[in-house]
């Protein structure tokens, strides 16, 4: 596709800046930009490589715009360049026909299942008895939809995914390959020196625009419904455990770990490698930092940091105490033997 400055304007938004007739045939990295691409500058770090890049114009914050032009490439200037370039893409990118519409030869589809108008369904996929899948969503190879699941319209559903019997994915939702939805909750009971399984009879739902990363598990609740909230993002190598709810628009990010029965509010940022015990809350907005340890509920809007978490702001003084410990650990030696010398003296 090409398309000239102005017409992406008149798409995505923005101000155009200098010649609006140049043509871009794709976009790309300020760094990594050649001839007829487009490229964007939202962060200070990349000011640098303007006077460099081989772009054809560039999509900057309007706070950049004053060094953007002194290179005199064309510019869209934009309230935020960041999102405006996410936009741009979106017109750059090609749908996926890696999957033809219809049922491939190899696929197994049971007669009890519905397919719905316009759906793909990828090769040696599987999708079994009462099962549904919606209206052009892509069913990539190799996928595994089980009895009575269902899957809502324009999703798509990468090679290897597996959706266990009775879950619910919605509508325009991404699921990355590897990822398992629907597998037992880790549930057993000790028996004398036996660890005896509970059954995991509930399901998982998964709500509209929900994106899944790579090898995420997601496991059914023991009875009732583990949800991943509208609108949530997650990253690759998440676990999450049975009966987890997430409420709409959080971000989870990767090797996040999030025990049973545990409430994640609306708009919350888990970190990457953050640990969530069971049981308790972490509030609407709130934030988790990284690799931290959360052992109690987070009220609404609390950013948290360190193992066991805390406030962040205390986690950070604490930091700080903790690397001053060697210097004052050499202190207090010397102090004890200034305090020997006194004695011997005496």
């Amino acid at each position: 596709m090409n398309l000239t400055l102005r017409e992406v304007a008149k798409n995505v938004g923005g101000t155009v800046v200098g010649d609006g007739s140049v043509v871009l045939s794709g976009v790309a990295g300020i760094r990594e930009a050649g001839p007829g691409e487009l490229t964007f500058l939202a962060n200070p770090k990349y000011e640098r490589y303007l006077a460099d890049t081989a772009a054809a114009a560039v999509v900057v914050s309007a706070q950049y715009r004053a060094a953007a032009e002194m290179n005199g490439r064309p510019l869209l200037v934009a309230d935020d360049a960041y999102r405006t370039f996410a936009r741009v893409m979106e017109l750059f990118s090609s749908a996926d026909t890696s999957v033809a519409v219809g049922v491939h030869g190899t696929a197994v589809v049971a007669e009890s299942a519905s397919i719905g108008e316009g759906a793909a369904i990828g090769a040696n996929a599987v999708v079994l008895e009462d099962a549904v899948v919606g209206d052009r969503t892509v069913i990539h190879p190799g996928v595994y939809i089980g009895r009575g699941a269902r899957v809502g319209a324009d999703t798509i559903v990468h090679p290897n995914v597996t959706v266990k019997w009775g879950c619910v994915i919605g509508d325009r939702v991404i699921v990355h390959s590897g990822t398992v939805i629907g597998s037992d909750g880790f549930g057993f009971a000790p028996e004398g020196d036996v660890q005896k399984k509970v059954p995991q009879v509930g399901n998982v739902v998964v709500e509209d625009d929900v994106e899944i990363g790579a090898n995420v598990c997601v496991d059914r609740a023991t009875v009732g419904t583990t949800r991943m909230g509208r609108g949530t993002k997650i990253d690759n190598l998440v676990q999450i455990g049975h009966n987890v709810v997430v409420g709409e628009g959080s971000i989870i990010v990767a090797q996040v770990g999030i025990s049973g029965s545990t409430r994640v509010g609306d708009r919350v940022v888990l970190a990457g490698q953050s640990g969530i015990a069971g049981h308790i809350e972490v509030g609407d907005r709130a934030m988790v930092g990284a690799q931290s340890g959360v052992t109690k509920s987070v009220p609404p809007g609390e950013r948290v940091s360190g193992y066991p978490a805390q406030k962040h702001s205390l986690s950070k003084r604490l930091h700080a105490c903790l690397m001053q410990l060697p210097s004052l650990f050499n202190r207090v030696k010397d102090l004890e033997a200034k305090l020997r010398d006194l004695e011997r003296k005496d």
